[in-house]
């Protein structure tokens, strides 16, 4: 009964639940991300083992966003949580010189460039420490993600 008024609710205001995938390797900022939008401040935060998974309200949009661990031994298992998924944010931690060349091949391999190439994307530059580009990026992907409804 309450999943019905739910649905009416959604349906009336416009909220519906979208699943996006954090991505990119262990360090880079996935987790500050995070939980820089989902309550507006930077936290401390760990390496994530695993996963992380917390809802995130950005412009009447429900979001479930998934931060996936990005140690090595995690990587493979990415594919894992592609199914069902409304969007990717991919995070490179541009001032980790030494790994750039890393995170382009993960993102290459794992994401599978050749079958993206019909799709939309684009690349911002932001700070989840100082909060600068993220609002920028957020609207991109609000905007492309209700444009596709």
């Amino acid at each position: 009964m309450g999943g019905f008024f739910s649905s009416i609710f959604s349906s009336l205001f416009g909220t519906r639940e979208m699943r996006i995938l954090i991505l990119g390797l262990d360090g880079a900022g996935k987790t500050t991300i995070l939980y820089r939008l989902q309550v507006g401040e930077v936290v401390t935060t760990i390496p994530t083992i695993g996963f992380n998974v917390e809802t995130v309200t950005y412009k009447n949009l429900k979001f479930q966003v998934w931060d996936l661990g990005g140690q090595t031994s995690i990587r493979p298992y990415w594919r894992c949580y592609y199914s069902n998924t409304d969007a990717v944010i991919y995070v490179v931690d541009s001032c980790d010189r030494d790994r750039i060349g890393i995170s382009k091949s993960e993102m290459a391999n794992s994401l599978g460039l050749p079958a993206l190439k019909d799709r939309k994307w684009q690349i911002f530059k932001t700070s989840a420490t100082k909060g600068t580009g993220l609002d920028e990026a957020m609207e991109w992907l609000v905007e492309t993600l209700k444009s596709r409804q």
